[in-house]
């Protein structure tokens, strides 16, 4: 693997395309409990203002809801593209992303490929890798603790009970 030489955007850009976005289209989205991707749409369906979709070829329902095939099969066109793909399959989830005309690309945690964020941006897309959109939008909305993860906030008071 390459030197990361890209630059991302900052947390408060971060922030600000999560409140700017009001609809997910989760690409490689999985019924199997085990999945990143099951817990990350478990989590946008109970605790975001987002409406989601899901987009598997191989799937017809996750969650109780449709499951569509790719993303021009989508009903509306997806503010944010979050993507649960190989590395080889991202150039490919880029030109789609670009065809249906979303505004950001977003390629979760573990996910980086410089010439897919370069390609993005060039294509007029707000690109974020590397990380996980429901742990981002827990840490911007105070939820972390409550969604599996610790705020990180150090009390003296003690606890109840």
């Amino acid at each position: 693997m390459s030197a990361r030489t890209w630059q991302g955007p900052s947390a408060p850009e971060r922030l600000q395309i999560l409140r700017g976005t009001r609809s997910v289209a989760i690409v490689g989205a999985s019924a199997n409990p085990a999945r990143a991707s099951y817990f990350v749409s478990t989590y946008l369906l109970s605790s975001s203002p987002y409406d989601v979709y899901f987009v598997n070829p191989r799937a017809t329902e996750i969650l109780g809801r449709p499951v569509y095939p790719s993303l021009d099969a989508l009903p509306v066109v997806p503010d944010l593209v979050d993507v649960f793909r190989r590395h080889d399959d991202l150039p490919t989830v880029l030109d789609e992303t670009v065809a249906v005309g979303a505004r950001t690309l977003w390629l979760q945690l573990g996910s980086w490929h410089e010439d897919v964020a370069r390609g993005g941006e060039e294509a007029g897309l707000q690109v974020v890798m590397d990380r996980c959109v429901k742990i981002e939008h827990a840490r911007f909305h105070g939820g972390l603790h409550l969604a599996g993860f610790d705020t990180g906030v150090v009390s003296s008071r003690r606890a109840l009970g």
